[in-house]
């Protein structure tokens, strides 16, 4: 049976109410792990981000392995129930979230996943962390473009859980490997951690549930305005190739290129 272990924070920041939610489900076939960032700007963001994690938690339960195929299926479902919950309730009406989520079979030991919006989706492999998933946001959509994005804010969401125009990116079947670690992450939080810290930090760290709380004590200092929520997954014995190869900060050299033979996202 595969080795799997995770930890996962969730934190108000200074907003008023925590609009992020995380969720997990571990069985002996299968797991999935949850995130949801409820939309700002629109009431009811943190019952679209409660009623995405719990819909996907009541449908996965089974133990029963997902296909990219069934998980696509699966979100217009999501994308469906929310729409019905915003008819429901005029003051929602317009309730929005973000959603990451990573599925792994255990038994094969393979692992895919699907994102809607800003909610980021990180890989450790071959001694280096990369991002896998494309914002749907638009400044990533003018960065793609080649135009310089100086006064366009940076939480323009292209693409949400509820929004009219919902669109979503699953990625292909990635083989997993001893030693692989995942990081689902809110906008709160991969904005407040540039990439070489999170990947720096991890290179300390025997757990995970070290490396999220290194990272949240070298951030401490920091002003964090957003919620802000991570979920760390580690498959086998990460620790055994991230302390070898522990290098200063400043000495750090990031390859997002290293992992994209594996990856396949499709839209």
């Amino acid at each position: 049976m595969m080795e799997l272990c995770f930890f996962a924070c969730s934190h108000q920041g200074a907003r008023p109410q925590n609009q992020d939610k995380v969720a997990h489900y571990i069985g002996d076939n299968s797991a999935c792990f949850i995130l949801c960032d409820g939309v700002a700007g629109h009431k009811g963001g943190e019952i679209a981000a409660s009623l995405s994690c719990q819909f996907l938690l009541d449908k996965i339960s089974n133990d029963e392995p997902y296909s990219p195929e069934n998980v696509l299926l699966l979100v217009k479902q999501l994308q469906q129930y929310i729409q019905q919950a915003q008819q429901k309730n005029y003051a929602y009406r317009q309730m929005q979230t973000t959603l990451v989520t990573l599925f792994i079979d255990r038994k094969t030991q393979q692992a895919h996943w699907v994102h809607v919006g800003d909610s980021r989706l990180y890989l450790f492999r071959h001694g280096y962390l990369s991002q896998v998933t494309s914002d749907h946001s638009l400044t990533q959509k003018m960065k793609e473009m080649g135009y310089q994005m100086h006064d366009i804010p940076d939480n323009l969401l292209m693409s949400a859980l509820g929004s009219q125009k919902q669109d979503m990116t699953y990625s292909a079947i990635l083989p997993l490997y001893d030693g692989d670690a995942f990081l689902l992450c809110s906008d709160g939080f991969w904005k407040r951690h540039h990439l070489a810290l999170l990947e720096h930090t991890l290179r300390l760290a025997q757990t995970p549930e070290d490396w999220l709380l290194l990272i949240n004590h070298l951030s401490q200092h920091q002003p964090q305005d957003d919620n802000y929520s991570a979920i760390a997954v580690w498959v086998g014995s990460p620790q055994e190739s991230t302390l070898l190869q522990t290098l200063p900060l400043d000495e750090k050299v990031i390859c997002p290129a290293v992992i994209n033979p594996f990856i396949g996202d499709k839209h």
